[in-house]
């Protein structure tokens, strides 16, 4: 099980085995390289631990718990606090923690065994349960190299993949294998589970805040947790896209660093202007902090030479962004850890359903108004940046309901997904609709404001299972670890409070956040239009792509599992190609899953 996921900590290995428990773990010497060895145990050998993360504070803990007279066998490692913090607090323990982690803690004692997941859910946890045994892993390829589970589909939840493009948590491809969900803690004791939620995010809006307060607020956060992140024994970098994100993360680097900061940007072989203006920004940068800059270039066919490797470092098909793969393969030739921006767009507004939250609500509340043509120009400012058109054609899908009109702006819907599956894919879902699962998604929200319903409800949900994950697979199959400020948990539970009318203003994305940094950035960053990082997969599908993507979702191959019809694929292809490139994702996730599906059922 250790060997499948060498990668992820290619340093050591590390065992224990008492005849109730064996706890196996890969290290990726990061903090205390000389003594931190894992498993990590107590004074007397009671509790045990295997961790996968980072613990930032462990400084300020080892301190603590040293006056409270606790003793160290360790010269400084964040894992050791673990096993004396759980002696200290129980369970409770984790409040105290900030971090990214997926714990594992053996109670030898009262034969109990916790397993823990950090807060936003960076690191993964998946388990099994058979035959009363709980096989545990940071990766799905651990718990299918033990014999004693038995390899089969979840078709349920491949089914969900098509619209969210991602399996949601806590299914898995894989029928008994789930993920633990962010900020959970599972409890493996008399050969039963239990779980429960130990932290989940809680907006309370505060309108009464004004933008000094929320940016001076911010700022100081921001830095204080980048200072964290910092933390390192081994040569540190930065991703540095050229954005307001990771641009704003670099330059807080150079604050607690005496030496240039590393970064390291992605670019392509083909002049595609927007992504040539990634690598122009990150040059400005870079040149602004002097940072020792690196930037790796790419290809259409490197990108199908390791598609199998980046589905494999998933375990599951998977259609969203999958760049982190590329650039970190120039990365891990310099440092082992880097720092990034992730979870700005998710904290502040960005994505087209963020920016679609506050213009849907004002429509809704204002159709008769829309209907009348008696708008004024201050209420028609309400719908930026969305034009009319496009609120109405979403409207009328929805009549202004935000789950409806949330789940209309996924990959497919079910009757789009029933029109190319076949009846053998249909009988092994049993009734299950997507647009259900959307719908739970916003139930027991915490926020209040349009936009931040959405933002609470993708945090829940897009961000773990998606964006977190392309993050955490994809570095770790080069063995780099990625740590991101904008997940310090204190950061998330501030942002919360602030009114998403600061979030999103008159149409301008991440408005607090580019007030915040303005003054951190060279001219221009802050006001140019937003660009993921993600792969020109798109513009390479037209042509470069094409045979390859032809080749996949061909008709012979499709036929192997008879999941789907190859004539309504075949559609979606002709359509592409003859020019809705609307249907470009489609291509692509269709593309994943039968790359996916070969590699581990064929």
């Amino acid at each position: 099980m250790t060997d499948s996921i060498f990668h992820r900590g290619p340093d050591e290995d590390g065992f224990y085995s008492d005849g109730s428990v064996n706890l196996g773990m890969r290290r990726l010497s990061i903090i205390d390289v000389a003594t931190g060895h894992q498993p990590v145990h107590n004074e007397d050998k009671s509790i045990w631990t295997i961790f996968n993360g980072e613990i930032y504070n462990y400084k300020e803990l080892r301190e603590e718990l040293g006056k409270n007279g606790h003793d160290f066998y360790t010269d400084h490692s964040d894992t050791e606090v673990i096993v004396h913090l759980f002696e200290e607090y129980g369970v409770e323990f984790v409040h105290k923690l900030n971090g990214m982690f997926a714990i594992a803690i053996w109670d030898k004692n009262n034969k109990n065994l916790f397993l823990i997941r950090d807060r936003m859910g960076v690191k993964p946890i998946f388990y099994a349960e058979v035959n009363n045994q709980l096989i545990f892993g940071s990766e799905i390829k651990a718990i299918l190299a033990n014999s004693i589970y038995k390899k089969d589909i979840n078709y349920e939840a491949l089914y969900h993949y098509f619209t969210f493009k991602n399996i949601p948590a806590p299914f898995t491809a894989f029928k008994g294998i789930y993920s633990l969900l962010p900020g959970e803690m599972l409890t493996f004791a008399n050969g039963q589970i239990s779980k429960k939620r130990w932290w989940k995010i809680n907006f309370n809006e505060r309108e009464d805040y004004d933008e000094k307060y929320v940016t001076t607020k911010l700022l100081a956060l921001l830095e204080d947790a980048t200072r964290l992140r910092m933390r390192s024994d081994v040569p540190f970098g930065a991703y540095l896209s050229g954005g307001v994100d990771s641009s704003s993360i670099v330059a807080l680097m150079t604050r607690f660093s005496d030496k240039p900061v590393k970064t390291f940007s992605l670019g392509y072989e083909d002049e595609l202007k927007n992504k040539e203006a990634d690598l122009y920004y990150a040059r400005k940068v870079s040149e602004a902090y002097n940072t020792e800059h690196h930037e790796y270039i790419m290809s259409h066919r490197e990108m199908v030479e390791d598609i199998e490797n980046v589905i494999a470092a998933f375990d599951q098909p998977f259609s969203g962004t999958i760049s982190t793969y590329f650039l970190t393969k120039l990365i891990c030739r310099h440092v082992k850890v880097a720092l990034s921006g992730d979870g700005a767009d998710e904290l502040f507004g960005s994505y087209l359903s963020h920016r679609t939250a506050q213009p849907m609500h004002h429509f809704a509340r204002m159709y008769d108004k829309v209907k009348g043509d008696t708008l004024t120009d201050k209420e028609r400012n309400l719908f930026a940046p969305c034009d009319i058109k496009f609120l109405q054609d979403l409207y009328d899908k929805s009549e202004g309901d935000e789950a409806k009109w949330r789940y209309s702006l996924y990959l497919f819907t079910d009757a789009e997904k029933s029109s190319f599956m076949t009846d053998l894919f249909k009988s092994q879902i049993n009734g299950t609709r997507s647009f259900d699962l959307v719908k739970n998604n916003f139930k027991g929200l915490t926020a209040q404001n349009a936009l931040n319903r959405i933002l609470e409800m993708e945090w829940n949900t897009q961000l773990p299972d998606q964006v977190l994950a392309f993050v955490d697979f994809l570095s770790m199959a080069h063995s780099v670890e990625i740590r991101s400020p904008f997940l310090d948990y204190r950061l998330v539970e501030f942002v919360a409070t602030v009114p998403g009318s600061m979030k999103i203003k008159n149409g301008n994305v991440k408005d607090i956040l580019k007030k915040t940094v303005d003054d951190l950035l060279p001219q221009g960053i802050t006001n140019r239009p937003k660009e993921g990082f993600v792969l020109p997969v798109f513009e390479w599908m037209v042509e470069k792509l094409k045979g390859y993507s032809m080749s996949v979702l061909s008709e012979e191959r499709l036929k192997r599992h008879n999941l789907f019809n190859p004539e309504v694929v075949g559609n979606i292809m002709q359509s592409y190609h003859s020019g809705n490139r609307s249907n470009a994702g489609r291509v692509w996730n269709l593309m994943m899953f039968q790359v996916w599906w070969e590699r581990y059922f064929e």
